[in-house]
């Protein structure tokens, strides 16, 4: 049940307010919800009201002398809010394959204990992986380009991969559901690769690096550049929050640290912006073209980080 608003003194006459705020002899109720947007309204603009049950919906009245005044206020309301709240985003399609996600995490734990190990699979003698597969910036510029993907895929301990598993995990997990498997490892190598071009150009030529989190930093920027433009194609109010959020986590997490390699986290960011501008513009929708590019895709990035470690070794 809905209270009639108190006023000071009554008012001989009331006049309802019409649905379309426009003069006529059109049936002057009201769904309920707007009843109570427009009584907001009005006492807001202290304009006296009151309310009165039709069947199932409802007048709202205002004294005769107030009746033009009213109006207006509730079409300057109407004009500002028009479409609004903005529809939803339609839907993604979203892609169930988390559990090759979860196998390339696992590998990468295995790969890392080989490393720690110096294990040789081709010979007797140990090999200094971290030495042969570190970014090295002046090696990578005399056209060691292997560096920019081996050094991806090596930690300098269990807790360094650990923290790029966890969080690189999370973000790959709802990448890969959004374009793919393939399209997303692909991106996101590229990524990592790129972002440690990038930082060795501006470090000095004896720096050294290694780990995933260039592409991990890249994956968070791939999530949230997606979500943005997504969200935009609807107008959503609040659609620079995906990539506010993704700035947040590089803030919080990509700039603290003894050993943290800045330099790398900023530039895989930066490179994974660009990257998420360029996937959401060439994404197909056609789901056996999806399908096909995101094999290749995902070959394609296999081939590469083998391709890196036969040139490395």
């Amino acid at each position: 049940m809905l209270t009639v608003k108190p006023i000071e003194h009554e008012l001989l006459e009331w006049v309802p307010i019409p649905p379309d705020l426009k003069d006529g002899l059109a049936e002057q109720a009201i769904p309920k919800r707007q009843l109570k947007t427009w009584m907001l309204v009005l006492q807001s603009r202290q304009i006296p009201y009151r309310s009165e049950k039709v069947g199932s919906k409802y007048q709202l009245l205002v004294p005769v002398n107030q009746y033009h005044g009213a109006c207006k206020e509730l079409q300057q309301y109407e004009r500002e809010n028009h479409n609004w709240p903005p529809p939803l985003p339609p839907e993604r399609k979203l892609h169930q394959n988390t559990v090759l996600t979860i196998w390339i995490l696992v590998f990468l734990a295995i790969f890392h204990n080989i490393t720690q190990q110096q294990f040789n699979p081709f010979g007797v003698h140990h090999t200094d992986w971290l030495g042969i597969g570190n970014a090295h910036a002046d090696k990578i510029l005399r056209g060691e380009w292997w560096r920019l993907i081996t050094a991806l895929t090596l930690h300098s301990d269990i807790l360094h991969l650990a923290s790029n598993i966890a969080l690189g995990g999370l973000f790959m997990v709802r990448l890969s559901h959004i374009l793919g498997s393939g399209y997303a490892w692909f991106l996101v190598l590229c990524s990592g690769a790129i972002g440690n071009l990038l930082n060795a150009l501006v470090q000095s030529p004896d720096h050294r690096a290694i780990g995933a989190s260039t592409a991990v930093f890249g994956a968070v920027a791939l999530l949230g550049t997606i979500n943005m433009r997504h969200f935009r194609s609807s107008r959503h109010r609040h659609w620079l929050s995906s990539l506010a959020a993704a700035l947040g986590l590089l803030a919080l997490l990509g700039a603290s640290g003894e050993n943290t390699d800045i330099g790398a986290h900023l530039f895989g960011f930066l490179v994974g912006i660009g990257l998420g501008l360029a996937a959401a513009r060439f994404t197909s929708n056609d789901s056996g073209t999806a399908l096909r590019i995101n094999r290749g895709l995902a070959f394609l990035a296999v081939t590469l980080v083998i391709a890196a470690w036969w040139y490395a070794y």
